[in-house]
């Protein structure tokens, strides 16, 4: 019967553990949930600022007026959204796409704008601040609370849209903008760590916290899951962002003296004059009194602390005493090598670039497997893709080669460089000042003298004051305008050195009779100049504003009778 008694208790002991286990992985997990966040996009801009006569209002997208220009500003922080807040005199009211005020039980609303954030709108697009009862809170587009009002102030973090800085009893904190905190209110200064993956921006940065004493700030770590990683006793304290994993090693200094973390744990003790981290072969250049070293990442030595001087050119380390040089790899081991070479990896492993001081000229050459591949001097070479390499020969022109040292691009260029998020290349001779496109291929696409590249999602815009080539971003191919405007009814048309307009069976729809057109735009407008000024038609062609307005802007955008502006720092609004 005892037994039975002892049996059943360890029973319940260990349900009873379970349970407890299993409340705290829920937990853990609800807790994570909670700290996601997703940045809202915006597809379609439904609203537009207008100015008049140093006024504000709001425009529809088809170029009606829905709120009078009255104000001394106005805001969209979300152009989908009909939410505008207008100032008089910095006083702020929202008003919705009628002309009525909403969101009125609050004392104040206000965007929160976005810092160091690269995006063409310029605010949080979920979330409002509110201030009610001398405190802050965030609402969202439909006026609902988020957050009570709990804060002294809320502000934007930099780098990161969806988060926020919020303060409470003089001290700063995180929260996303669910509401959920981040980072505990109990610091300082907050700041991001300046952590940058390609594709995911700063999302995945963590958070360098400080606190202030008698001696000045005092700085430490919290991580991206919110966990105090060091304790605030830095004098400084920076994230070797270079390093693309999921570990943290963050350069600390305490009493003006540095070590290395690793996640928290101490790697090097706080006993070196700097530490600088080297992207090419992965290790740390260290100033110990007045003697240099190189030392791992892991806080291994590598080379001693003997040198006055140490220079990292590729992967090999030189190493200077006077005037006796020493050179060493990556792994510390002394190399048999001439001090006036360099040898530079590159992310196709395949390849290696040697850069050689020969008779006072620098040289580049392509190594493969050990093996010279260029026959030819230059004294430039940068790696592309594949096979090929930009080099600059010895009269200073730029050409496109392969590995084995063949012309795939004539030496014609003072420019050649990848047009961003392509494979493809566009190059410029200054004298001639034209500009042309090859494809990954190194086969020319198309040429323009003067030419403006405009890079869109799926197209690339190649213009000048004469013509006008769409060229497809996954094809590499030149598109026809009717293929790239395919919702259009009519479409720019070339006769001569005059503009007009035709249908998608090329029919005309209004004379070429102008000196420059624009496509129909996806508010259906496009712009049509004639001597010197622009005016505005509709997507079936009809006049909206005779040629009027005196424009410097080569490709203007209408929305109605209004023409777009871009201001100093990034906003746009319409006027006429």
């Amino acid at each position: 019967m005892k037994k039975s008694r002892i049996m059943f208790l360890v029973l319940i002991i260990i349900f009873i553990i379970a349970i407890i286990i299993s409340m705290y992985f829920i937990s853990t997990r609800f807790q994570e949930e909670n700290r996601q966040y997703e940045i809202k996009t915006v597809s379609y801009y439904s609203y537009f600022v207008v100015k008049e006569e140093n006024k504000y209002g709001v425009i529809d997208a088809n170029g009606n007026k829905i709120i009078e220009t009255k104000y001394d500003d106005v805001k969209i922080p979300n152009p989908e959204k009909p939410v505008f807040i207008c100032y008089n005199n910095e006083v702020a009211i929202v008003l919705n796409e009628k002309g009525e005020r909403i969101f009125s039980e609050y004392e104040n609303v206000e965007p929160l704008r976005l810092k160091n954030v690269s995006s063409d709108l310029m605010y949080e697009k979920s979330v409002l601040k509110y201030r009610q009862n001398g405190k802050h809170g965030i609402i969202d587009f439909d006026g609902e609370k988020i957050t009570k009002p709990i804060y002294e102030d809320i502000d934007t973090l930099q780098f990161k849209e969806g988060e926020l800085l919020v303060k409470k009893e003089g001290k700063y904190g995180v929260i996303n903008i669910n509401g959920v905190i981040l980072v505990k209110i109990n610091y300082d200064n907050i700041e991001t760590d300046k952590f940058y993956e390609e594709g995911k921006g700063y999302k995945n940065s963590g958070y360098i916290v400080s606190k202030k004493t008698e001696e000045g700030y005092r700085y430490g770590y919290v991580s991206l899951e919110g966990k105090e990683v060091t304790d605030t006793v830095y004098n400084d304290l920076y994230r070797i962002t270079e390093i693309d994993t999921n570990d943290i090693f963050l350069v600390c200094a305490e009493n003006g003296k540095y070590g290395l973390l690793k996640n928290g744990k101490e790697i090097m003790k706080n006993q070196y004059q700097s530490i600088v981290y080297t992207d090419s072969n992965n290790t740390l250049m260290v100033l110990k009194g007045k003697k240099y070293g190189i030392v791992s990442i892991e806080g291994k030595s590598i080379i001693p602390f003997e040198y006055d001087q140490i220079n990292i050119t590729g992967e090999y380390i030189y190493c200077s005493t006077g005037e006796n040089i020493k050179i060493f790899n990556s792994e510390g081991q002394e190399a048999n090598i001439d001090e006036n070479l360099a040898i530079i990896s590159i992310k196709n492993t395949n390849y290696k670039i040697y850069i050689q001081s020969v008779n006072g000229k620098t040289i580049y050459s392509i190594y493969k497997n050990n093996k010279k591949m260029t026959k030819n001097e230059y004294t430039y070479i940068q790696y592309l893709y594949d096979n090929y390499f930009i080099a600059c020969n010895t009269e200073g022109k730029l050409g496109v080669i392969n590995e084995n040292d063949n012309t795939e691009i004539h030496f014609n260029y003072n420019s050649i460089q990848l047009i961003e998020n392509t494979n493809m290349l566009q190059t410029l001779n200054n004298d001639t000042m034209i500009t042309e496109i090859y494809s990954k291929k190194m086969s020319k696409i198309s040429e323009l003298q003067n030419a403006v590249i405009e890079n869109n999602k799926s197209y690339i815009k190649f213009y000048n004051d004469y013509e006008i080539k769409y060229i497809s971003k996954e094809e590499e191919r030149q598109l026809k305008n009717t293929e790239v405007f395919s919702k259009n009814k009519i479409f720019a048309n070339r006769e001569g050195n005059k503009w007009g307009y035709v249908d998608i069976n090329g029919k005309q729809i209004i004379d070429a009779k102008y000196d420059k057109v624009t496509e129909i735009n996806q508010y259906g407008f496009a712009g049509i100049k004639q001597n010197e000024k622009w005016g505005v038609i509709d997507s079936k062609g009809q006049i909206i504003v005779e040629p009027k307005y005196k424009l410097n802007n080569s490709d203007p955008v209408f929305i109605g009778e209004y023409y777009q502006v871009i201001y100093g720092n990034g906003e746009i609004y319409y006027t006429k």
